[in-house]
C-alpha cells in the first residue's frame, strides 16, 4: 500500500485530505507541523508527502531542504496560496516535485499525487540514458557530462531525463509541461524556461557544447549542435 503524510496546519484541511486519500485506498499519516512532519517522516517512509509551504515554526521550504539530504526519492508536493511565477519557482527549486494551489479540488490533488507516483515508479525501472557526453541513471539519480558529475534537484532530474528520453525530438513547451509538471501553468511557461536556463548553466558549467536547443516559437530538443 501506497504511504502518503499529508501536512497542514489547517486541521479542516487536514482532515479533508486524510479522508478523501482514505477513500483512494492509499495509507495516510497526517502532522500539523514542520517538525512533526519530520518525525513522522523517519517513523513511516512515505512513498509521497502534500506539504503546505505556509506552517508556523518550520515552513515547506525548510522542512524540503531537511528531507532532500536523506530521503531524495520520496516524493513532495507543495501546497500553497501564493501562486506568483517567482513563487513556483522557488518552491520547486527547493526540492518539491509538484505545486498545487490553494483552493484546490480534491480530484486535482489526486491526480497530481498519481502523477508522482507513475513518475517514481517509471525512473525505478529505466536503465541509465545516454545521449552524446551526457549520461543520465533514473536507479542511482548520477548525472554526468563526459566524466564530470552533476547534481540536479528533483524537479531539474525530471526535466532532464524528459529531454533524453526523446533525443533529436522537438517537444513543445506545452507537452514538456504536461509531462514533467503533470499539468501546464495555464499558458504561462516561464517557469520551463527558468528551469532550462538551470540545466544548461549546470551542463555547461566547464564550457562544454550546448545540448538542449530551443526551437523559436515551439519549444526544445536535445540535439548536438
Amino acid at each position: 500500500m501506497v504511504n502518503v503524510l499529508v501536512v497542514d496546519d489547517d486541521l479542516k484541511l487536514l482532515k479533508m485530505l486524510r479522508r478523501t486519500l482514505t477513500y483512494e485506498g492509499f495509507h495516510v499519516v497526517t502532522a500539523a507541523d514542520g517538525v512533526e512532519a519530520l518525525a513522522q517522516v523517519e517513523v513511516h517512509h512515505p512513498d509521497v508527502i502534500i506539504l503546505d509551504w505556509l506552517m508556523p515554526e518550520m515552513s515547506g521550504i525548510e522542512v524540503t531542504d531537511r528531507l532532500r539530504s536523506a530521503h531524495d526519492k520520496t516524493m513532495i508536493l507543495m501546497l500553497t496560496a501564493r501562486d506568483a511565477i517567482e513563487d513556483r519557482v522557488e518552491g520547486l527549486e527547493s526540492g518539491a516535485d509538484d505545486y498545487l494551489v490553494k483552493p484546490f479540488a480534491p480530484a486535482e490533488l489526486l491526480a497530481r499525487v498519481h502523477a508522482l507516483l507513475r513518475r517514481s515508479a517509471s525512473g525505478d525501472k529505466e536503465q541509465a540514458l545516454l545521449y552524446a557526453d551526457l549520461t543520465l541513471d533514473p536507479l542511482t539519480r548520477e548525472t554526468r557530462r563526459g566524466d564530470r558529475e552533476f547534481d540536479l534537484t528533483p524537479t531539474e532530474f525530471a526535466l532532464l531525463h524528459h529531454l533524453m528520453r526523446h533525443p533529436r525530438q522537438v517537444l513543445t513547451r506545452q507537452q514538456i509541461l504536461e509531462e514533467v509538471w503533470g499539468y501546464d501553468f495555464g499558458g504561462d511557461d516561464n517557469v520551463l524556461e527558468v528551469y532550462i536556463g538551470y540545466l544548461r548553466k549546470k551542463t555547461e558549467e566547464t564550457g562544454e557544447a550546448r545540448l538542449i536547443q530551443t526551437v523559436r516559437g515551439v519549444g526544445y530538443v536535445l540535439r548536438e549542435e
